[in-house]
């Protein structure tokens, strides 16, 4: 989780540079540009709560009524792709977000900016944090105490 915070302080950091070297030259920031990021972000916490239920009734196995673990997985590595994506473009939108908020006042192309830095920016912290609770929730459990693995 801190290495996630991390990377979104830096990331942030390096477009807050940017963004105030070269903000005359970037383009306008629509708010569609975050939709993806909430798709994906409504994806992970759904098949995380899928997998956790799952997980906590047992159904884990090669039936084809059970959670494959072969699945789990995927849906596993698909958590922390999505936590370290998310964790970036959160970091970097919430890094224009540093140049656009305080001159929303000021700039007409930063009060139009605004909406789509905003949407971003919390797509890529929602995308995180969804990425960090299906990951998690894909995590074998502990084994019960008197109870042997192998």
């Amino acid at each position: 989780m801190a290495m996630l915070i991390g990377a979104g302080g830096f990331t942030a950091a390096v477009a807050a540079i940017f963004t105030w070297r070269f903000y005359g030259s970037m383009t306008t920031i629509p708010v569609t540009v975050s939709i993806s990021l909430w798709i994906l972000a409504v994806f992970c916490f759904f098949a995380g709560h899928r997998v956790r239920s799952r997980v906590g009734e047992g159904e884990v196995g090669q039936d084809r009524s059970q959670l494959n673990p072969v699945t789990a997985a995927y849906l596993m590595m698909l958590g922390k792709a999505a936590a370290w994506t998310g964790a970036v473009i959160g970091g970097a939108y919430v890094g224009v977000g540093s140049f656009v908020l305080p001159r929303v006042g000021d700039l007409i192309a930063a009060s139009a900016d605004l909406p789509g830095v905003l949407a971003s920016a919390l797509g890529g912290i929602a995308l995180s944090a969804a990425g960090v609770y299906l990951e998690r929730g894909c995590q074998v459990p502990p084994t019960q105490s008197g109870e042997t693995i192998g």
